[in-house]
């Protein structure tokens, strides 16, 4: 008798997120070049890790040719779908009553129109590149940020400076600062981040990079580039997006030339991390020049 599944066997971030994958196949079935290009990894580690879960049973090969196909074992579908964890509903998400809910929040602010108006959009944004079951919270989260963007722009004194990074995916570098500039500053500075190409998710290497100092990204999740959230930052980072980042007078604009950490191994993850932390520092000591300690000032 084959043993029972082990926790490390499915402990891995990369192997949870390659389960995902084929499980959301639309035939419930994948190929390794497929996992491969849409973790953006080396064939080689993903053969790896399927091996490892073909060997405990996990999943089931099905030749094809040259080509072999990988699906769930159905032994094993419930566990694999308490981990990975659940669909998109298949009802509509019921975007009338985040309105209902945003309109309560911005009352006196905008129109229960306006509001529903954003909602809306946002959805259409994010379900544009995002397959997430939490999709329908992440418009609700996304089409608040948004409304607050355009709230601040309207206000006439910001209280706390708005600081935007900005990178291509919206799943690594500009993740990682906005991580770090969070847990530094705290409500001092309100942090955003956006993607001119966001994909899905955040990539594990960046979670489990930011984890090892201590920080948290909590519910944050790529974000496409909107204008309302340029307008109203005061300090907009760019990291390898290009010419995407709408310019409006009144801001200040940063490039900051970073490696993308996409497909690195861990420790130039760290490197990379690292970089970004001493330019947050700098840029916080910049906003801040008075009010922080001498040690994050050095």
């Amino acid at each position: 008798m084959k043993p029972a599944v082990g926790i490390t066997s499915l402990g891995d971030p990369t192997r949870v997120r390659i389960l995902g994958l084929i499980r959301d196949a639309q035939d419930g079935r994948a190929l390794v070049g497929d996992l491969a290009k849409s973790l953006e990894l080396r064939q080689p580690t993903v053969s790896h890790h399927m091996k490892a879960l073909h060997d405990d049973g996990i999943v089931v090969r099905e030749p094809d040719g040259r080509r072999v196909w990988y699906s769930i074992a159905p032994a094993h579908a419930d566990l694999v779908g308490s981990i990975v964890g659940g669909r998109e509903p298949a009802d509509e998400p019921d975007l009338e009553r985040i309105a209902d809910a945003l309109s309560v929040r911005f009352h006196g602010v905008f129109s229960r129109e306006t509001v529903y108006a954003v909602v809306l959009d946002s959805h259409r944004r994010l379900a544009g590149h995002s397959q997430s079951p939490m999709l329908t919270s992440r418009t609700a989260m996304f089409a608040a940020a948004r409304l607050e963007a355009l709230h601040r722009d309207d206000a006439p004194t910001p209280t706390v400076p708005t600081v935007l990074f900005v990178c291509v995916q919206n799943a690594g570098r500009s993740q990682i600062a906005a991580g770090i500039l969070r847990q530094l500053a705290g409500d001092r500075v309100a942090v955003r981040t956006a993607g001119s190409q966001p994909v899905g998710d955040v990539r594990q290497s960046i979670v489990t990079a930011l984890n090892e100092i201590g920080v948290s990204l909590g519910g944050e999740f790529p974000k496409p580039l909107t204008d309302e959230a340029v307008r109203a930052a005061d300090v907009v980072v760019t990291m390898g997006c290009g010419d995407a980042c709408p310019v409006y007078p009144g801001r200040r604009y940063l490039d900051w030339e970073l490696d993308d950490p996409v497909g690195k191994s861990p420790e130039r993850v760290r490197v990379i991390r690292d970089d970004i932390e001493r330019r947050v520092r700098s840029l916080l000591l910049e906003l801040f020049p008075e009010s922080l300690p001498a040690a994050t000032r050095a």
